[in-house]
């Protein structure tokens, strides 16, 4: 299912505060109007050392009263199709209401852990008021308050008992996810790929079947495809499709080693593909950008692919270690080269330096530009060794790691990345005591 944890309930339960406090930043906006979340809505979240995904359905839900509750409800039942765990928000001070009568009805009737939530239980009046709500009857019930924190423990050590950590590979085989907004052309990529119409791709936003596993097998290159377009039936594509691609990609990227971003060149990169880069950053996944249906912008001369390619690096800064390609799923122009570049980006995510080669490299970059003292002491470093991870991460032993500053540990990144191939794998790296 990947790690995805849900937060459902109605509005004004507190969902946005205990988004913020398990993500551990003020990601999202919070107000005291009705379904004010903006921005983020899903970020990352680990505790005793698993980690998963947190997906915030507040901030899905737009416009007036009445949709609302039509909204809340599809997205619950998208969450119980789509996450790992469900976490339902009701709120001591209204009590049981109808809706969430009608939510614990829906969570029932799915098959996925619940746990429910009951939120500003602050001192031991409001503990008892909380009582009433084991009438919902959900065995794992956790009494908190999200603007505090309280309790909040207690509800992650209940979740993460229910989290995989990272599941192992049915196959050795490579994965890549086509990731992307609707309508960019992820299906028309999949079909131009595999040579069939593995989807049935019509112009409607959010028309395709379920993620679809495919295997590649051609040109000497075998790897899974995972397709993320859209929905299952055409019948609820007014169902709330921003969420459900959402979900979608999420779920691509837990499962992906590499992640292929598509976007529409006609319109750019956009705050929900910097976010979604941003979660595959996190989870130390590979990545590609592809500028579809660049056909559309070349005959039109607006700009060419080097601006094209330098605007969106900006906005990917400061991980902008990425491979952009040009293509057309439609005249399958350079999606070949897509799926090589797809093939090295898998490569260097795996790539073992030697100790001796990294420190002999390291230690003249470290020597030739020092890291800058803090309180006129200077770090000291030893030695540096790559750790045992899937991904690329570097452990440098140095006297005092609380003196090497972020812009130095970003020059250090830098130069590994300019000395070793490192395209499009997310980086870590730490500093540690001798």
């Amino acid at each position: 299912m990947g790690n995805i944890v849900a937060i459902v309930g109605r509005p004004n339960v507190g969902k946005s505060t205990l988004y913020n406090r398990l993500v551990g930043m003020r990601e999202a906006i919070t107000d005291n109007f009705s379904g004010v979340t903006r921005d983020r809505k899903y970020g990352f979240c680990e505790w005793n050392g698993k980690r998963f995904t947190v997906v915030d359905t507040g901030g899905f839900v737009h416009a007036s009263e009445d949709v609302f509750e039509t909204a809340i409800r599809s997205q619950v039942r998208i969450a119980i199709e789509e996450a790992a765990v469900i976490l339902f928000m009701v709120d001591t001070q209204t009590g049981i209401t109808d809706l969430d009568e009608e939510i614990a009805k829906i969570l029932r009737r799915g098959d996925k852990p619940v746990f429910l939530v009951v939120n500003k239980v602050d001192n031991n009046s409001s503990l008892l008021e909380a009582n009433e709500f084991w009438g919902l009857g959900f065995e794992n019930t956790f009494f908190i308050a999200s603007i505090s924190g309280s309790g909040t423990g207690d509800l992650l050590d209940g979740v993460v008992e229910l989290i995989e950590n990272e599941p192992p590979l049915e196959t050795e085989l490579p994965k890549f996810a086509i990731v992307g907004r609707p309508n960019v052309g992820k299906s028309s990529l999949t079909n131009a790929l595999l040579g069939e119409e593995r989807n049935i791709v019509t112009p409607v936003a959010g028309t395709t079947r379920d993620p679809i596993h495919s295997i590649y097998n051609k040109f000497g290159k075998e790897f899974i495809l995972i397709d993320t377009a859209g929905i299952r039936k055409k019948t609820k594509v007014e169902e709330d499709l921003e969420f459900y691609s959402v979900m979608r990609a999420i779920r691509a990227v837990e499962e992906a080693d590499v992640c292929l971003m598509v976007l529409d060149a006609t319109q750019g990169i956009e705050s929900q593909d910097l976010n979604i880069l941003r979660l595959a950053q996190k989870r130390h996944k590979g990545v590609v950008i592809l500028v579809n249906k660049w056909d559309l912008v070349v005959e039109k001369q607006t700009n060419t692919a080097r601006d094209y390619e330098a605007a969106i690096k900006r906005k990917l800064a400061p991980f902008d270690d990425i491979p952009v390609m040009f293509i057309s799923a439609l005249d399958k122009q350079r999606i070949f080269q897509a799926v090589e570049t797809a093939m090295e980006v898998y490569e260097n995510r795996s790539r073992r330096i030697k100790t001796s080669e990294l420190n002999e490299i390291m230690n003249e970059v470290i020597e030739a530009t020092p890291p800058p003292s803090v309180h006129s002491r200077y770090p000291k470093f030893k030695y540096v060794t790559q750790l045992p991870t899937p991904f690329p991460s570097f452990a440098f032993f140095v006297n005092n790691p609380n003196y090497v500053r972020d812009s130095y540990i970003q020059f250090l990144e830098n130069q590994l990345r300019k000395h070793f191939n490192f395209r499009g794998a997310p980086m870590e790296i730490y500093m540690r005591s001798k």
